[in-house]
């Protein structure tokens, strides 16, 4: 049975530690709140109980709770004061160096048997505890901003955590109202870890000429269901905070391929252009924030083109062409559009390989939801005249259209394969078990599917075969399938599958 945690000191007053401790109190426990900047914890006391008040007002937190909850909040002017809780929390300036004093300091000052943890999203929790003399006791709590929104708390273990210390910690999660995932010390933990590919492999896209950031956005908005593109979301975030990430991630795992981000990132980062913050970034702002955003629609004054022939039998694309209005035949008469569906590669390799007129040849990505946007891809020298009559065509159905340069994979299929074998590569390397990889990356980055039930819903050997089209044709070593993925692929297991 997990040891019952009924005291915790929060050290750091600003957003993340108010976060931590209007959670904590709302749990039922006593929290104390101490900074080392004076005035800076009796300040942020102030503001967790207005920000109480404030539920109450909106009718989401009976008055009663919040006076209990309001009760249990005290002020440290001194760290002597924290001397007998259960736990203590930290979240301070992600410094290893002050990290590490402060949690030497705190074994002087504390209870041989309080437990200690970090809200690092970066530094390694052993790393942390180095120089502790009771490194069994210490663990990472990692939540997410703002914390008491985001419902996610990440319970790190590193080599030395007890498992005592890892179960209490879950527990003191949910007393606080997360969902913990327990998940080993490792560069990025699990959700920072996970979120990489989806942004980088937008970066590579765009870097490659294929689309543009609109482009890439409303493909991953309309047809895989985030709720934001990459683009969107490294705006948001902040450039200044997501390219540092990426490549502390990166170096972090000796620089794998599969975590390498773009030279567009470093590029944008270095310019200034950090997103809302600066008012401009992959996008711009005006004064009031909105963004600026080009159109990602492909627009046509060209008459409809019906008629088209199928590259080869394709009970799927048919279906599809003649909901749109196509009259679809399987016999080129030399001057028609000439459609495929690809899986993985491009309609250069396609035409070359198969022997069609790559001028006239176009392909559309059926993967993903087709209900709102479809994505029409080309080889170099096709003929324009004919993308905008099938352009106009799907416009005049209903269709929204994504019209981009040749790409082995598109945009979907090759965002969607990256996210799906990250996951899986996390799995097989147990920086979590597959199921709380899926809820982790669910809870803290809002994605619509897991990345393992990604990979189920595509299916694993589907993702496999994109991956090992992508790594053919282009030649590199970030689109090398998992251990994890190729395995289950082969055996027809779910990715979900437990060794």
């Amino acid at each position: 049975m997990a040891r019952s945690i009924g005291s915790v000191a929060v050290i750091g007053a600003g957003a993340m530690g108010r976060g931590i401790a209007q959670v904590g109190i709302q749990g039922g426990m006593q929290v104390w709140l101490f900074d080392a900047a004076p005035g800076a914890a009796a300040k942020a006391a102030e503001a967790i109980a207005a920000q109480l008040d404030s539920l109450v007002a909106k009718g989401r937190l009976p008055a009663d709770e919040a006076a209990a909850a309001k009760a249990q909040l005290r002020v440290a002017d001194a760290l002597e004061q924290i001397k007998e809780v259960d736990l203590v929390v930290e979240a301070i300036i992600e410094n290893l160096e002050v990290k590490q004093q402060l949690f030497t300091q705190l074994e002087t000052i504390v209870r041989p048997d309080c437990l200690l943890a970090s809200n690092t999203s970066s530094l390694r929790i052993a790393a942390i505890a180095r120089s502790c003399q009771y490194r069994e006791r210490v663990g990472g709590l990692h939540f997410f901003n703002p914390v008491p929104l985001m419902k996610l708390v990440e319970v790190i273990r590193a080599p030395a955590t007890s498992d005592e210390t890892v179960a209490a910690l879950v527990k003191v999660g949910e007393r606080m109202g997360r969902s913990p995932v327990v998940v080993q010390d490792s560069p990025g933990f699990l959700v920072n870890l996970g979120g990489r590919c989806f942004t980088q492999e937008g970066l590579r896209i765009v870097s490659e000429g294929v689309a543009a950031p609109s482009q890439v956005d409303a493909v991953m908005r309309d047809c895989w269901g985030f709720r934001m593109g990459p683009f969107e979301l490294m705006d948001l975030t902040g450039i200044d905070v997501n390219f540092p990430v990426s490549q502390i991630i990166s170096a972090g795992y000796f620089h794998d391929r599969r975590l390498a981000t773009a030279p567009l990132h470093q590029a944008m980062a270095e310019s200034g252009q950090l997103g809302r913050k600066t008012k401009r970034g992959f996008y711009a702002y005006d004064d009031a924030g909105r963004m600026l955003a080009p159109s990602p629609d492909a627009a046509s004054e060209s008459a409809p083109i019906e008629k088209v022939a199928l590259a080869e039998d394709d009970d799927a694309l048919a279906e599809l062409l003649r909901e749109l209005g196509f009259s679809v035949s399987n016999f080129d008469d030399g001057q028609s559009p000439i459609l495929c569906a690809l899986l993985g590669e491009d309609v250069s390799g396609y035409a070359a390989r198969r022997g069609f007129d790559h001028r006239r040849l176009f392909a559309l990505d059926l993967t993903g939801r087709l209900d709102k946007r479809l994505t029409l891809m080309q080889a170099p020298g096709a003929v324009n005249a004919l993308r905008d009559g099938l352009v106009a065509q799907f416009n005049k159905a209903g269709r929204k259209v994504t019209a981009i340069r040749d790409s082995a994979g598109f945009i979907g299929q090759r965002v969607a394969a990256m996210v799906a074998n990250l996951g899986c590569e996390m799995a097989q390397i147990r920086v979590a078990g597959p199921a709380d990889i899926d809820k982790a990356m669910t809870l803290g980055l809002n994605y619509p599917l897991g990345p393992l039930a990604l990979a189920d819903h595509l299916g694993p050997q589907t993702v496999l075969n994109i991956l090992t089209q992508l790594q053919a044709i282009t030649g590199d070593d970030r689109y090398r399938p998992s251990l994890w993925l190729r395995r289950r692929a082969l055996l027809g297991l779910s990715a979900l599958t437990e060794d």
